[in-house]
């Protein structure tokens, strides 16, 4: 009766497919919004996009969503929405005094509960309209007229350090559950993913030359990490975002027809990183891997590059020193002097025998002209 149960039982553990962390960054550039107003309101992508984020969260409970806006000057979030410090929300709560009283303040706005609508569908549905709002109301006509592009780069750069955090929270405590004990847990080849992260960028804008070394640092920080970056390009021409895609095995979709983006949404980049093994994902063809050049910011398919810093120039330096390194360049002279024009030798005529000589005299040896006899 006292024995030890030594049966030996086969704890079978969850083997469905992880959940998905699906963080989008919405081009919100309103220059590039205004060329598309005619075909694809803002409006109209923003539902759009709410139907595909509520097509995402129902595939699986556990999956999450996050969404930011590349505006013209700085990148923020649309949802969640960031928390104001526990220390200012303590004082608003308890009065301009910040004395706590223990007295909670009541808001007349009322809820926004609603019983036929998916809770999470409410919450995404709430917050990332009314931060868009928030954001434009803000933008001012001296922002417009400062830059025409968006902020991508930092866009994808508080992307990444998201996706990090929150695969820190889902994956499970190991050793002393100190930062060097999760970091290398991470970044174990063989260790079971919790949680599959992508990021998709919907983007309108074109010209990201000014913004080569920050974007390509965060395509290969995604590509070290193993997240996709997937590209709806509507608008545009950008190849730093098609070379993000080939480098991180992303999709990279140019619409020919906008209006139809539900549509491409749902076909193309609904399916996660999981169920992207067993589809044919569209193609984006020949990939144009040209880079900016650090001096002018300009895409440049032959140039001058750097041997200590691998810096791009589009033409050397004039006091013959990278501005990056300030490592003195040997650039021979046979490259910086124009070149001289050779002229062009004349080829000798080869003469043909019996052919006349430019004084009349036929060549000795052959026939003279004369009549042609005539058969009898």
């Amino acid at each position: 009766m006292e024995a030890v149960d030594a049966t030996e039982r086969s704890y079978k553990g969850f083997e469905g497919p992880p959940p998905s962390l699906l963080t989008i960054i919405i081009d919100t550039n309103p220059h590039a919004w205004a060329y598309l107003s005619s075909t694809l309101p803002l409006s109209k992508a923003i539902a759009n996009l709410l139907v595909f984020i509520n097509a995402h969260l129902a595939i699986n409970s556990a999956n999450q969503v996050a969404v930011l806006a590349s505006h013209t000057q700085h990148a923020t979030w649309l949802y969640p929405t960031p928390h104001p410090p526990k220390a200012a929300a303590r004082n608003a709560t308890n009065g301009s005094n910040g004395k706590v009283d223990g007295d909670v303040d009541m808001a007349d706005t009322p809820s926004m509960d609603d019983a036929n609508k998916y809770r999470p569908f409410r919450n995404v549905e709430t917050e990332l309209l009314a931060n868009l709002r928030a954001l434009m109301s803000q933008t001012s006509e001296a922002d417009l007229k400062a830059s025409t592009t968006t902020l991508v780069a930092g866009a994808l750069t508080t992307a990444l350090a998201y996706i990090a955090k929150a695969n820190i929270k889902s994956a499970p405590h190991v050793g002393d559950g100190n930062a060097a004990d999760l970091a290398a847990a991470a970044d174990a080849p063989t260790a079971r993913s919790t949680l599959t992260s992508r990021i998709m960028v919907l983007s309108v804008s074109g010209d990201l030359a000014s913004q080569y070394i920050p974007v390509m640092n965060a395509i290969f920080a995604a590509q070290r990490q193993r997240i996709p970056i997937d590209i709806l390009k509507l608008a545009g021409d950008t190849i730093f975002l098609q070379q993000a895609c080939d480098a991180t095995g992303g999709i990279y979709l140019q619409p020919s027809a906008p209006e139809g983006l539900l549509q491409y949404l749902m076909m193309a980049f609904l399916p996660d990183e999981t169920a992207r093994k067993h589809l044919v994902l569209p193609s984006a063809g020949e990939v144009d891997f040209r880079a900016a050049c650090f001096c002018h910011r300009r895409v440049v398919d032959v140039g001058y590059v750097c041997s200590v810093c691998l810096s791009i120039f589009c033409e050397p330096p004039a006091d013959q020193t990278c501005p990056t390194c300030t490592n003195q360049l040997s650039v021979s002279s046979s490259i910086t002097r124009v070149p001289a024009l050779i002229p062009r030798k004349k080829k000798k005529r080869k003469r043909v025998a019996g052919e006349a000589t430019p004084g009349g005299a036929a060549t000795p040896g052959t026939p003279g002209g004369g009549a042609t006899p005539i058969p009898s």
